[in-house]
């Protein structure tokens, strides 16, 4: 990889030999396998790879992207020409640069583990995914299978800045599915399981994959709609982290500089219970988002979004941070055809002191979700409104499965009351425990 790290360095260095007063170069690599199986028998088998170069310069506060799949240095003088002379005639944008926080130097390892040097064939694959379904399909009540996956992925992303900047690192991934119906007719119900890790070690057992995903879906069998109503919501892990992505949108850099979020104006105020921390680490060992710098070559850190229920920090990129006239917190995002934004990596949600069944004991009649669709937030305003399936909770326990109904609010109050359990997992790169909040709408029978 060291080779396609000079690569993309000359052609940083050409650029600016070129007319730009600076500029910035990026290769996205990748390999990736996948198959799947489907009532026993192999139905996919996919494999896939991919270069992607992207080029960014800067003619005085004019800035340009080009990007290309070829990685033939026969083809950059054109790639150069193209960049410039989009930037020549663009709109100024006082905003732009490379960011000033940016390393300088070659950097090309890091403690982060991010890579599993074993790399897994089909049969390898096949017999993973095989056994998700299997196991799924042996749960009584199952009937129907679409399907057992599994696969692997590797990807890597080189970055050259003309201020000095050069960096590599690598990622792997490894992953198991399975997704079942139980029950017949229209009566059917369908659900999923899945594990997705960066080391094959860490990933769960397939047949425990499927033991859950056929647990779920004979779960969900025969459910009813619930009551229209005013009562407590637990979100279950699989959907709590949803409230972690909104309140993230809320925060992003971008947002606040177009001043189009409800937390505006709460940086230094309390937005949820005392106790309750968010934190977001791209350093976390082996874990599917950390990297040792960001999209604009910023070392990347711990950051403390929420502590003890108080906003501390934006999510920021260079471009926002300098809209804000505050420093990038080293969460630039990007692709090779698209600018950098701010973007969270590692995102969690912790402080929650109790069991998810103490979270509960004390409902009488309330709903527990465990899938959401839709998505009506208005991210102006914090209301909030999305449709949901999971259980009624009666008097302190899971009772019949319910569907077919929304569930309503606002974020900013929802955040105020939010309740979190101590049963926090890191699974799916952005993570919250069981969350309860008592009073939502509730819009069924």
């Amino acid at each position: 990889m060291s080779d396609r790290l000079s690569l993309i360095e000359e052609l940083v260095a050409a650029a600016t030999k070129a007319g730009a007063d600076a500029a910035e170069a990026i290769l996205v690599s990748g390999t990736s396998l996948g198959v799947q199986v489907r009532q026993g028998k192999s139905e996919e088998l996919e494999r896939s790879e991919h270069n992607d170069v992207g080029l960014r310069v800067f003619v005085g506060s004019k800035t340009a992207i080009v990007s290309t799949t070829s990685t033939d240095p026969a083809g950059f003088n054109r790639l150069i020409e193209q960049a410039v002379s989009m930037a020549r005639v663009v709109p100024e944008d006082r905003f732009a640069g490379l960011c000033d926080r940016s390393l300088v130097g070659r950097f090309t390892a890091n403690t982060l583990d991010l890579v599993d040097g074993a790399e897994p064939d089909v049969a390898a694959l096949t017999e993973r995914a095989g056994a998700a379904e299997e196991a799924a399909l042996a749960v009584p009540g199952v009937t129907n299978s679409q399907g057992g996956s599994a696969g692997y992925g590797r990807s890597d992303i080189m970055l050259a800045h003309s201020n000095g900047f050069a960096g590599h690192y690598a990622r792997t991934s490894h992953s198991v599915s399975a997704t079942v119906l139980a029950g017949s007719g229209t009566g059917m119900q369908r659900d999923y399981d899945y594990d997705s890790r960066v080391h094959l070690s860490d990933l769960d057992d397939p047949s425990m994959i499927g033991r859950s995903a056929g647990t779920r879906a004979v779960a969900r069998l025969n459910p009813v709609k619930p009551r229209t109503g005013r009562m407590p919501v637990v979100f279950d892990p699989r959907v709590s982290n949803s409230l972690l992505g909104h309140l993230a949108s809320a925060i992003n850099g971008a947002a606040i500089a177009r001043g189009t979020s409800f937390l505006k104006e709460r940086m230094g105020t309390r937005i949820l219970p005392t106790g309750i921390n968010v934190t977001d680490d791209p350093t976390r060992v082996r874990a599917s988002r950390s990297k040792p710098f960001d999209g604009e070559g910023v070392a990347t850190a711990p950051l403390m979004l929420v502590e003890n229920g108080e906003l501390r920090s934006w999510v920021l990129d260079g471009r926002s941070g300098r809209q804000l006239g505050q420093p990038s917190t080293g969460h630039a995002g990007r692709g090779p055809s698209s600018p950098p934004s701010p973007s969270p990596t590692n995102l969690f949600l912790n402080g929650g002191a109790v069991t998810p069944e103490a979270l509960i004991a004390d409902i009488a009649e309330g709903v527990y979700l465990n899938e959401m669709m839709g998505n009506a937030v208005n991210g102006l305003t914090g209301d909030y409104s999305r449709g949901a399936a999971g259980y009624m909770i009666r008097n302190g326990a899971l009772a019949e499965p319910i569907a077919e109904f929304t569930i309503a609010g606002n974020l900013m109050e929802m955040f105020a009351e939010l309740q979190a359990a101590n049963d926090l997992v890191f699974k799916r790169g952005t993570d919250a425990p069981t969350i309860r909040i008592d009073t939502l709408t509730i819009a069924g029978a």
